[in-house]
């Protein structure tokens, strides 16, 4: 008995030391390397493409509506996030109605409301009001095109108004992130401040950055969707371009998780037990092209460009990790319907050139050194490049970093003349996104992102027509008939699909790949070394 008491005491002792008797939990730390060339931007709507979505703006903040990533068996779809349903006005098919989740807060301790949709909506739209972000608007424009007014019907209610039917819209709220209206007043409205001490709703917290090297997030515990609070301590985002060096990285232990391994490095990382990892996913790397001035306004010269590709010798340069890409989506999509297939013919290609009076026939193209998606940009662009200069072509690289191709991307082609394409791959994991907002002509750059200026009046007759039914079987097959004209029309240099690849230390575990560009973190553990 006087040994126990005499234990007892001994934990009193040392509880009044502050030392605790148990050792402490080590902290359990997820490393990712990314293709960035930089961490994307903390403000609200991240930069650096999807890849900022992914690691940044789906982790700090929330969407009125999210991404279902929790399964790997199908093309994930939009699921409720900080919106919990929402419908369309049954007495105007402009008028969307959005419940909102109850008792959801900020990381300062806020709660989201009503007010603070209405708030951040004019933080992205409204120039003049005091939150007003040009930046902010600049990366939502493109998924606003359509939206004309919203409004707080009680606490708990929103609803948005369209300048037209628009059938699609819920997508593009999916890319909207709802940032702390109350951090911005205490910086004054000023992003690079808030961008230092982000508060969103998300399932991590901001902890630091070193800038152009790390990002450091952590568990947010209090997190409302109980199942998606995080299952490692700490997430750090590291930017690295180079695929050597990612590579390398993983190998010597520095990172738990890569991005876009190089193709020829897969069989090293897996004799090394390294975890790679890939599936399906909507997404497509090509070209737009421009449509106002230049080559491509024949369509003699795109039909001869997309006959030049030898898909093949593609899949095979990237280690078979790539799907051959015919048409802007994959043919697991349910629209895919019956595009033109155009086929390797390098005899039909220079004959369609010289029909068009363009041998040879000199292009441009604007392609970035790394990026969310890309893929592996520079052997893949000189592929093509020399597979196009073999049937008559003489094409220029106009090399960039991604966020620079992404601007031209936004400015559109009248403020980069000699631009004849630009390659970024794209998500096509809903019709707006994936389709319609490249051909419509009200997306026509730097209003939206029909970068070429493509213009059918056939086209905008089917797009209106699929925002205007909302009911979503027959909106299918208007969606099919759009996408079997994009090919008819060769809008695209179309090169591949990619099978999204990454490598993961064997430490990691509990990750589900889902068919997203998007991808859950939550879900991770990892084990200590």
């Amino acid at each position: 008995m006087k040994r126990v008491l005499a234990s007892i005491g001994a934990a009193f002792v040392l509880a009044a030391a502050g030392v605790s008797a148990a050792p402490a939990r080590a902290e359990t730390v997820l490393r990712i390397a990314m293709t960035a060339g930089d961490i994307p931007l903390t403000a609200g709507i991240p930069d650096q493409g999807f890849e900022g979505w992914r690691f940044v703006g789906y982790n700090l903040y929330d969407s009125l509506v999210l991404w279902d990533l929790s399964r790997g068996d199908r093309i994930a779809d939009i699921r409720p996030g900080l919106a919990t349903e929402w419908a369309v006005d049954p007495t105007n098919n402009r008028r969307w109605i959005f419940k909102l989740r109850p008792g959801v807060k900020f990381h300062d301790g806020s709660i989201f409301t009503a007010q603070d949709v209405v708030w951040n909506m004019e933080r992205m739209t409204k120039e003049g009001a005091p939150q007003f972000n040009a930046r902010q608007f600049a990366f939502a424009r493109g998924y606003l095109t359509n939206f004309e007014s919203v409004e707080a019907v009680d606490e708990q209610t929103v609803a948005f108004t369209t300048k037209t039917p628009d059938s699609l819209f819920p997508y593009n709220l999916s890319f909207l992130m709802m940032v702390s209206p109350r951090r911005s007043a205490e910086v004054k409205n000023d992003a690079d401040a808030f961008a230092r001490n982000p508060s969103g709703t998300g399932p991590y917290r901001f902890a630091r950055m070193v800038p152009g090297e790390r990002l450091e997030l952590v568990r947010n515990a209090d997190y409302w969707d109980a199942a998606r609070v995080p299952k490692h301590d700490r997430l750090v985002l590291l930017p690295m371009p180079e695929a050597s060096t990612r590579t390398a990285s993983l190998l010597s232990g520095q990172v738990d998780w890569i991005e876009a391994p190089a193709p020829d490095a897969i069989p090293r990382l897996r004799s090394a037990r390294m975890q790679v990892v890939t599936n399906s996913y909507p997404h497509n790397w090509t070209y737009q092209l421009n449509f106002v001035d230049g080559a491509f306004k024949d369509i003699r010269v795109r039909q001869a460009a997309n006959h030049a590709l030898n898909r093949a010798d593609m899949k095979e340069m990237l280690g078979g990790v790539a799907l051959e890409g015919f048409a802007t989506v994959p043919p697991s999509t349910a629209y895919y319907g019956n595009p033109v297939r155009y086929e390797y013919d390098p005899a039909k290609a220079r004959a369609l050139l010289q029909q068009a009076g363009c041998l040879p026939c000199n292009v441009t193209f604007a392609i970035s050194t790394s990026g969310s998606g890309q893929m592996q940009p520079l052997p893949m662009n000189e592929l093509v490049k020399s597979q196009l200069e073999a049937v008559g072509f003489k094409v220029n690289l106009q090399v960039m970093d991604w966020n620079a191709l992404l601007q031209l991307g936004r400015e559109g082609r009248e403020k980069h003349t000699g631009v004849d394409g630009i390659n970024i791959s794209r998500a096509t994991q809903d019709p707006f996104n994936g389709m319609l907002r490249f051909i419509a002509s009200s997306q026509a750059a730097p209003r939206g992102s029909n970068w070429g200026h493509y213009n059918s009046p056939e086209m905008d007759a089917l797009i209106t027509e699929a925002l205007s039914t909302f009911d979503a079987e027959k909106r299918l097959a208007v969606l099919t008939r759009i996408h079997e004209k994009m090919s008819q029309d060769a809008v695209m240099l179309w090169v591949a699909h990619d099978l999204n690849p990454r490598a993961l230390s064997p430490r990691v575990r509990g990750f589900v790949q889902a068919q997203s560009w998007f991808q859950d973190l939550t879900t991770i553990t990892v084990e200590a070394r």
